[in-house]
């Protein structure tokens, strides 16, 4: 089942997307009552598979009624949680960290007028092979689809990354890697917007991306949540890229040094995972700019997509937003 948030004529909304994908059911409308499993994306979270088993009937039923529905190009599709509990993003594609690290050293030669170096991609830190690694990021600058990503002023090289993200279904913790996958609610896709200029100063520190990743409207998620039972295999995914219609990747996940249960495993040692949680893959090999050293520009319009997800699509602009968020 793919379930969304989206903008109704009340506020948001938590939808269910149709078999034909081309219209979204209102699940509290179905339900006859406002609130409950229903109220937002983390009502239904927390509400477990009873709150899922009856998403799936109200949805079923209107469907066969036609009752409770909107056609998806009537609405605005919302992050499908505005603000998580909590992100926190891994890098488990040895090919990207190899790239990334070589990219990082031409952007340094560049920034300082230098000509760009010859550079082979070396290996990666054996901490990346041993254990899953990742950072905090900010869940307060979290965007939807087809949302307008607002550059900050203090950049010059904007990127994006392409991820897939679990979201995470129960609390627990102390959750062994067997049992991981029960504490999966569903996955999404993550566009990590990166200032890397800023990023390659701050790393220097050794406490990881700070103004490179942390800035309004960084955080691209969406378009929805698909729920785990029908994605049985992340490795198995499609993952590719667009950059104004012109193809940037092609590629899977079949390289993962370790997969989502590994990471629930992982971060549950000793700390308790709420629902809600948002883990991001890491960038897939060759999805971001900087492996090629080609960066984004104004107007720039990026699309990211994982087969059995959908479309993540956001452009890219220089200046100040309209309005505060």
């Amino acid at each position: 089942m793919k379930l969304a948030t989206y903008s109704g004529r009340s506020g948001a909304r938590v939808g269910a997307i149709t078999s034909d994908g081309a219209r979204v059911v209102d699940l509290a409308a179905a339900a006859g009552r406002e609130g409950g499993p229903f109220a937002d994306m983390l009502a239904l979270i927390e509400a477990g598979e009873a709150g899922l088993d009856k998403a799936r009937a109200l949805a079923a039923a209107a469907e066969r009624s036609g009752d409770h529905q909107v056609a998806l190009k009537d609405v605005r599709l919302l992050a499908p949680i505005p603000v998580p509990p909590q992100i926190r993003d891994f890098s488990v594609f040895p090919l990207h960290l190899q790239q990334g690290f070589v990219g990082m050293q031409k952007l340094a030669a560049e920034m300082q007028g230098k000509p760009l170096p010859e550079v082979k991609a070396g290996d990666i830190p054996e901490v990346y092979r041993r254990q899953p690694v990742y950072y905090f990021s900010n869940r307060f600058s979290v965007v939807g689809p087809d949302a307008d990503i607002y550059w900050p002023a203090y950049s010059k090289y904007m990127d994006y990354e392409i991820e897939l993200a679990a979201v995470i279904g129960r609390k627990g913790r102390d959750i062994g890697a067997a049992d991981a996958p029960g504490y999966i609610f569903g996955y999404t896709i993550l566009n990590d917007f990166s200032a890397r200029d800023a990023q390659l100063i701050e790393m220097a520190g050794m406490l990881g991306p700070a103004k490179g990743k942390s800035f309004d409207y960084g955080n691209a998620l969406g378009p929805w949540i698909v729920t785990r039972d029908e994605i049985p295999d992340v490795r198995a995914l499609r993952a590719s890229v667009r950059i104004n219609g012109k193809p940037a990747l092609d590629s899977d996940c079949s390289a993962m040094m370790h997969g989502f249960e590994e990471m629930v495993a992982f971060v549950s040692r000793g700390e308790t995972l709420m629902p809600g949680e948002i883990f991001g893959s890491g960038t897939v090999g060759n999805g971001c700019g900087l492996e090629r050293f080609e960066f984004l520009r104004h107007g720039d319009v990026v699309e990211l997509e994982f087969d059995g997800i959908g479309i993540l699509r956001n452009r890219v602009l220089v200046g100040e937003p309209p309005v505060a968020r």
